[in-house]
């Protein structure tokens, strides 16, 4: 888990420091949805619930990926992102 909180909380910094131009209000609603799937996913570690624990991060990664690929971030490194 340590492994996958690390990836995506840094996804997570990286495209705070991202955002298109124009794309703002977008961009506050998806970090949104990500911060709180990563909550999520630290409660449930806390629970010792490590499959929605697990579950909760994928789905807050995919969050981020969907920003990416709509043009709402613009970052490069696709070993954080599926980047175009």
């Amino acid at each position: 888990m340590k492994k996958y909180f690390s990836v995506t909380e840094t996804a997570l910094c990286e495209i705070k420091k991202n955002v298109f131009a124009g794309k703002g209000v977008e961009a506050k609603k998806i970090i949104s949805m990500v911060e709180n799937y990563v909550s999520d996913s630290h409660h449930f570690e806390k629970n010792g619930d490590y499959v929605d624990a697990f579950g909760a991060l994928n789905y807050a990664h995919g969050w981020i990926d969907c920003g990416v690929r709509l043009g709402i971030f613009d970052v490069k490194d696709n070993k954080l992102f599926t980047v175009r």
